[in-house]
C-alpha cells in the first residue's frame, strides 16, 4: 500500500512552502530590491551610529519585515550597468620597490664600512650605485647581495633570491628584480587590487558585481545596475593613499627643491601653492580602521569622520603630543587635502578630514578609505555602459521562451497521462517556485545563460515524472493491484532517474568549476533545477499520488 510517513509529509510540505516563500519577492521584483537593499544600508549606519536618511526607512517599509526580501540579482545583459576593463599598472609598484630599495642600500653600505660610493639612484626598474674605492667593490657586492630575500615558487617548492646583483663597467653595481621576484610581485599586486576593487564597489551597496582577473594584469569589472560607466570610474579612478605628515612650510614655487628628508606636495584646491613636508609620515591609511561622511557641528560642512586602529592611534597621539603648535598635512595621492595646526594631542585615535567636500565627494572619500588604497593605478582599457533597454529585450524574450515552453510541457503531460499528468504538471509549478526560490536564497546572478538553464530544466523536469507513469503503465499490464503497481513503478524507476540527473549534475559541476561569468550562470541554474526536479518528480508528485489515492481509493487506473 502507498504510505507516506508524517514527518516526511511534513517535510514536503514546508521544503515547497520554504521555495514558494523565497520566490515570491520576485513577482514584486523593484520593491523587495528596493527594501532589501535599504535595510543593508540601514544596519551599515546603525553599526557605527550615524542617522538614518528617512528615504531609506520608506524604501526599507516597502515590503514586509517578515518575508524574505532577496530576490535574483539580474545581470548586467538583463539589467543593464557599467562594463570596465582596465590594466594595473604594475611597473608604479616596481618602481616604489626601487626607491625602498635605494634606502635599504645606503643603510646596509654604511653599516658594513663602505662609505665610499657615489651616484646612489633608482630608476623605475633597477638601483645602481657607483664604488670609488675599488678595494671595497667585492665587500659591496657582497653587502648588496644580502639585501636578497627568498622568493617562494608555490608550483616547484622552490626558492630564489629576489635580487640580482650585477657588477659593471667603471666599479658601478646594479640591482634589479629577479623574474621570479617580478612574477611575484605583479601575483600580490593583481590579488590586492582585486581585493580592494571588490572591496570599494560592495561598500558602494551595488550587488553582484563581476570581478575577475583577466591575463597577466587586466581586471574586467562589470557592476548591473550602475546607471553609467562614470560612477564606476569615480571609485575607481583613485588610488586612494592617505598619509599623514607634518609640515615645515608653504611655498609658492612647487618645483624647487623641497630639501633633504623632505617632499612637496601641491594643495588640492590651488596646485599653485605647495607644502613642505617630512617625507616620513605619521601615519598611513593602512592603519585606518573606518571612515564615515559627517558634518562639522561648527560649520555645517560636510566632512570624513576618521578612526585609527590601536597601533595607529598611538604613533598619531605620540606624534601629536610632540608638535603642538605646528601644522601637519593630510596627503591624500600626492596632494595635500588640509593642512590644519595641532591645537592639543590628539589621543582619542580619532579625527576628521575637512576640506571642499559636498556631501556625495565625502562619502565617495570615507568608502575609498574604508576599502583600501590601491597599490597601483588604474588605465582604463575599455569603458561602456549597457543600457537597459537591451536587457528588458532580452528579458522579454527569455520570459517568452520561458512560457512556451512551460505551457507546451504541461499540454503534453495532460494529454499524455491524464490526471497523473495534471499531478506532475502542479509538481513543474512547485519545481520552478524552488528553482526562483533557492536562487534568491544564495544571491544568485540570473543572465541570459542562466534563463536558458532554466527552459532546458523545465523540459528535463517531467522526465523523472515520465519514467515513472510508464513504469506505472507496465506494472498495470502485468495485472497487479493499482497500489501495487503505483508502488513498485515508483520503487523500479527511481535508480534510472538518479543515474540520469547526477550524469548530468556532474556535467554542470564541471561547468561551474571550469567556466567563467555567464557559463557559471548556466551551470548554477541547471544544477540547482536539477536538484529541484529530482525532488518534486520522487518526494512531491508521490505525495500528491499518495494524498489522491487515500481518498479516491479507485479500482482500476488509466495512466
Amino acid at each position: 500500500m502507498l504510505y507516506f510517513a508524517p514527518w516526511k509529509k511534513a517535510l514536503v510540505i514546508i521544503l515547497c512552502l520554504l521555495g514558494m516563500t523565497f520566490a515570491a519577492p520576485n513577482i514584486w521584483y523593484d520593491d523587495a530590491d528596493e527594501a532589501g537593499l535599504a535595510r543593508e544600508q540601514i544596519a551599515k549606519l546603525e553599526k557605527v551610529g550615524l542617522p538614518i536618511d528617512p528615504t531609506l526607512v520608506e524604501q526599507a517599509a516597502r515590503w514586509p519585515d517578515f518575508l524574505p526580501a532577496s530576490v535574483v540579482n539580474l545581470g548586467l545583459d538583463l539589467r543593464g550597468g557599467a562594463h570596465l576593463l582596465v590594466e594595473v599598472n604594475i611597473e608604479e609598484v616596481q618602481a616604489e620597490r626601487m626607491i625602498s630599495l635605494v634606502a635599504e642600500a645606503r643603510s646596509a653600505l654604511r653599516s658594513g664600512g663602505v662609505r665610499k660610493y657615489t651616484q646612489l639612484k633608482a630608476s623605475e626598474d633597477n638601483v645602481s650605485v657607483r664604488i670609488t674605492n675599488a678595494a671595497d667593490l667585492p665587500e659591496a657586492v657582497r653587502i648588496l647581495r644580502g639585501l636578497a630575500q627568498p622568493v617562494v615558487n608555490a608550483n616547484f617548492g622552490t626558492s630564489a633570491p629576489d635580487l640580482t646583483v650585477v657588477e659593471g663597467d667603471d666599479q658601478r653595481i646594479s640591482l634589479t628584480l629577479s623574474e621570479d621576484a617580478k612574477v611575484s610581485l605583479t601575483d600580490r599586486t593583481m590579488a590586492q587590487s582585486l581585493e580592494i576593487v571588490r572591496r570599494r564597489i560592495d561598500e558602494a551597496g551595488t550587488r553582484e558585481p563581476t570581478i575577475q582577473r583577466q591575463g597577466e594584469r587586466r581586471i574586467l569589472i562589470q557592476v548591473p545596475g550602475l546607471g553609467s560607466a562614470e560612477e564606476l570610474l569615480e571609485l575607481l579612478g583613485q588610488t586612494a593613499k592617505l598619509s599623514f605628515h607634518m609640515v615645515d612650510s608653504q611655498t609658492s614655487d612647487v618645483t624647487r627643491a623641497p630639501g633633504p628628508g623632505n617632499i612637496i606636495y601641491p594643495d588640492t584646491d590651488n596646485p599653485q601653492t605647495g607644502y613642505i613636508v617630512e617625507r616620513r609620515a605619521l601615519v598611513s591609511g593602512e592603519q585606518l580602521e573606518d571612515a564615515q561622511p559627517g558634518f562639522d557641528p561648527q560649520t555645517g560642512e560636510a566632512v570624513v569622520n576618521f578612526r585609527f586602529d590601536t597601533a595607529g592611534a598611538r604613533k598619531f597621539g605620540k606624534a601629536t603630543s610632540e608638535n603642538v603648535g605646528r601644522p601637519f598635512a593630510v596627503v591624500l595621492d600626492g596632494e595635500v587635502i588640509t593642512a590644519p595646526v595641532i591645537r592639543e594631542p590628539i589621543l582619542s585615535g580619532s579625527g576628521q578630514i575637512s576640506g571642499s567636500f559636498t556631501v556625495e565627494s565625502a562619502g565617495r572619500l570615507a568608502i575609498l578609505l574604508r576599502a583600501g588604497a590601491l597599490p597601483a593605478s588604474l588605465t582604463v582599457l575599455e569603458q561602456r555602459t549597457v543600457g537597459p533597454g537591451l536587457g528588458a529585450d532580452s528579458i522579454a524574450a527569455g520570459e517568452i521562451a520561458t512560457v512556451i515552453a512551460f505551457v507546451a510541457v504541461l499540454v503534453f503531460m495532460f494529454l499524455s497521462y491524464g490526471k497523473f499528468g495534471m499531478f506532475a504538471n502542479i509538481a513543474l509549478i512547485i519545481n520552478v517556485a524552488m528553482i526562483m526560490g533557492v536562487l534568491s536564497a544564495i544571491g544568485a546572478t540570473l543572465t541570459l545563460p542562466g534563463i536558458a538553464g532554466i527552459v532546458l530544466t523545465i523540459g528535463m523536469a517531467v522526465d523523472a515524472n515520465v519514467l515513472i507513469f510508464e513504469r506505472i503503465r507496465e506494472e498495470l499490464r502485468r495485472a497487479k493491484g493499482v497500489a501495487r503497481a503505483i508502488e513498485t513503478g515508483y520503487e523500479r524507476a527511481f535508480s534510472a532517474i538518479i543515474d540520469a540527473n547526477v550524469t548530468t549534475f556532474i556535467a554542470a559541476l564541471i561547468l561551474f568549476a571550469m567556466g567563467s561569468g555567464p557559463v557559471k550562470g548556466f551551470a548554477v541554474t541547471l544544477g540547482v533545477g536539477i536538484l529541484t526536479s529530482v525532488f518534486t518528480a520522487v518526494m512531491v508528485t508521490r505525495l500528491i499520488v499518495a494524498t489522491w489515492y487515500d481518498r479516491a481509493r479507485p479500482k482500476e487506473l488509466e495512466v
